[in-house]
């Protein structure tokens, strides 16, 4: 299914500030969905006079009779008269008789869409939005019936207005955010609730509110449970009394709420709020328990990585202390290939996911390719192009050995005693990294793959751990090049 941003390059006007607005009301609607009991259909003008259907919500609270979605399609005859009217006048325009659709009796009506610019300023009708209530689903209205269709009324004449969506609510994780049905209060100007749903009040009695909400200040109602918490959320007081489009949590000995304000305007000034209040104990007994899961795992990254730098300590004073050339060089191979896997632990000890940024750990383990140079008093020069990406921990531990023992070997023995460049490059795809090692050195050995503890070692991590391909070649023009296929 196409985006929004693709629908409306395809059918309408590109306006970069439109469709950014688009998107957030789009983000925001299902509660307005959910309040009326109605499905809402986003429509932008399309290039050919009528209007494109570039979103869709249906109501969780009532049937939908949309039973597929009609985002894409272009609005149907019958309802492009009520449509123009509505845009072209910037109010909002019923239709006076039943609507049908799907063969289900209909209400229609049809909303403008306003932008508030940066300075403030209110655009004119940018897009439309159709309501589509369900006659057939009609019920006997109650007291929440009643204050929820008042409360998406609101939403939509601020839709109208250019006031909601609002740009100034933080972009938090939806996880976790409070619905409707959740539980939904709604406050005066001066944030007096008027009326409290049944899940709503159920939750503020559960937090240790006790009794009736309406008629009384859910700030001064709340001030009992904030006394009792060690921090408080500084948001709080706005959030509780209606005045700011944020998101706070109150909590109490053994529950969490979730609570979200949405103040209400006409004509910018504020009349209410609506509070949404969700009960996320659970959620974040579950967040606390990932957060000291993932400071555990980042402890056992430091402490194998402080290990690991201590074994190869203990194989540098032994280097030290050997006389045997053939020892001393098993040694310091041993001491590469453990420092190289120090450093992905390194890098996994400082960061929050099992992933790691390859460029930088294959810069540092090129670091003791480059000692290794120096101590041989050669000239090396390295030349990198491209980028690895981030690969998870399983895939970096066996290619950061695998290529500081390629490097390595190219410097030690591609290269012999007088230097040169090595060069590597790497392309990432969606489904495969592609990586080629190449030297001017003095090539290959005829019969000479496979032979020695460093090829062997580099073919077993390529071809076993990581389910890879290796092959080596010795170009026309000399030198030896090795290229490498990682599955992804």
């Amino acid at each position: 299914m196409s985006t929004l941003s693709e629908l409306i390059a395809k059918h309408g006007e590109p306006n970069k500030a439109n469709i950014e607005w688009l998107t957030l009301l789009l983000s925001e609607w299902q509660l307005v969905a959910d309040l009326l009991f109605a499905d809402l259909v986003l429509w932008v003008p399309s290039k050919e006079g009528d209007f494109i259907a570039v979103g869709h919500a249906r109501p969780s609270s009532a049937a939908t009779i949309f039973f597929r979605d009609i985002t894409g399609e272009t609005i149907k005859k019958e309802w492009l008269p009520l449509a123009k009217q509505a845009f072209e006048s910037g109010e909002i325009a019923i239709l006076k008789t039943s609507d049908s659709t799907a063969g289900l009796p209909t209400k229609l009506s049809a909303i403008p869409v306003r932008r508030t610019s940066n300075s403030g300023e209110v655009s004119v009708p940018i897009a439309l939005i159709t309501r589509h209530t369900n006659i057939a689903d009609s019920r006997t209205p109650n007291k929440l019936h009643i204050n929820y269709v008042n409360c998406g009324n609101e939403l939509l004449g601020m839709v109208s207005e250019g006031s909601f969506p609002d740009f100034s609510t933080p972009t938090g994780p939806r996880r976790g955010a409070p619905r409707a049905n959740d539980g939904l209060l709604r406050l005066d100007v001066d944030g007096v609730v008027t009326f409290a749903s049944p899940n709503g009040l159920s939750a503020f009695n559960r937090l240790g509110i006790a009794g009736e909400l309406e008629g009384k200040s859910l700030a001064e109602a709340a001030t009992k449970i904030v006394k009792k918490q060690s921090t408080v959320d500084e948001s709080l007081p706005l959030v509780l009394t209606g005045k700011a489009p944020w998101r706070a949590d109150l909590e109490s000995t053994n529950l969490t709420l979730s609570i979200r304000a949405i103040p209400l305007l006409k004509s910018g000034a504020r009349t209410g709020a609506i509070v949404l209040c969700r009960e996320i104990t659970e959620l974040r007994r579950q967040e606390q328990e990932l957060l000291t899961k993932d400071a555990i795992i980042r402890e056992i990254h430091h402490r194998v990585k402080n290990n690991l730098q201590t074994v190869a300590s203990v194989m540098r004073i032994q280097t030290r202390r050997s006389d045997n050339p053939e020892v001393k060089d098993a040694l310091e191979q041993a001491i590469r290939r453990v420092s190289a896997i120090a450093l992905v632990h390194n890098t996994l000890a400082e960061g929050f996911t099992e992933e790691v940024n390859f460029d930088e750990v294959f810069a540092d383990s090129m670091r003791l390719v480059g000692e290794l140079a120096s101590e041989n008093s050669k000239t090396l020069k390295l030349r990198i192009d491209g980028k690895f990406g981030k690969l998870n921990s399983d895939q970096a531990t066996p290619l950061a050995v695998a290529l500081t023992e390629l490097v390595t070997n190219a410097a030690t023995h591609g290269l012999g005693s007088h230097g040169g460049l090595i060069s590597l490059n790497s392309k990432r795809t969606a489904k495969q990294l592609l990586i080629e090692v190449e030297d001017n050195g003095v090539g290959l050995k005829k019969d000479s793959i496979g032979t020695g503890l460093g090829t062997q070692i580099i073919k077993t991590l390529i071809e076993g751990e990581l389910r890879g391909k290796i092959s080596w070649f010795s170009p026309k023009e000399g030198g030896t090049k090795v290229a490498i296929t990682i599955p992804l």
